[in-house]
């Protein structure tokens, strides 16, 4: 019997997707600041780095619970992108406080970030490049890659509503395939 791929995918593409890996990233990027640069014991520490985790987590979950509940999905992309701006403010605050500079859209050091983080998605290579930075350079790093993912993961709901528009949900996947075997098998 042929195999129906289009009825449940059973692939994790997640780790393909640009948006996993700006998150894995911010991930990695936020680990070394907050551990780095805040002190042990600060509160702010563990909900930065647990928020850039969901940041990451709830995508590959999404993308996973994604093959039988489009809804869950959705709610999951939805909860990654609030994790993520909840450590925008995070990083927003830790600049602020400080009396630290956040690069406006058209300081040409931002330019320079937006362009190599659009080009670069390899955490390792953030990893390596944050060990000589500045806690504000650093900072403005992780607030492009979010604003970066945000996009990315906006294109990505919308990308998932028009899909569910088209094809339905599990529901919908799951009698037409089911009707389709019966037209195959009426003998």
């Amino acid at each position: 019997m042929k195999e129906n791929k289009e009825f449940i995918r059973q692939d994790a593409g997640y780790r393909t997707l640009k948006a996993f890996q700006k998150a894995e990233c911010i991930y990695d990027i936020t680990f070394f600041f907050a551990n780095k640069f805040l002190k042990k014991g600060d509160r702010t520490i563990d909900q930065m780095v647990q928020a850039a985790r969901s940041g990451k987590q709830n995508l590959a979950e999404g993308n996973v619970d994604g093959v039988t509940s489009r809804e869950m999905e959705l709610k999951l992309l939805n909860v990654n992108r609030a994790s993520l701006h909840e450590l925008l403010l995070d990083y927003e605050d830790y600049l602020r406080v400080r009396g630290l500079e956040q690069w406006s859209y058209s300081d040409p050091r931002c330019v320079q970030t937006r362009q190599f983080c659009k080009n670069h998605l390899d955490s390792a290579i953030y990893r390596e490049k944050i060990k000589v930075r500045s806690d504000e350079t650093i900072a403005n790093i992780a607030i492009t890659l979010i604003h970066q993912c945000d996009v990315l993961l906006r294109g990505l709901v919308e990308w998932k509503k028009r899909d569910f528009i088209k094809r339905g949900g599990i529901k919908e996947e799951m009698y037409k395939a089911r009707v389709e075997w019966m037209k195959k098998n009426r003998k």
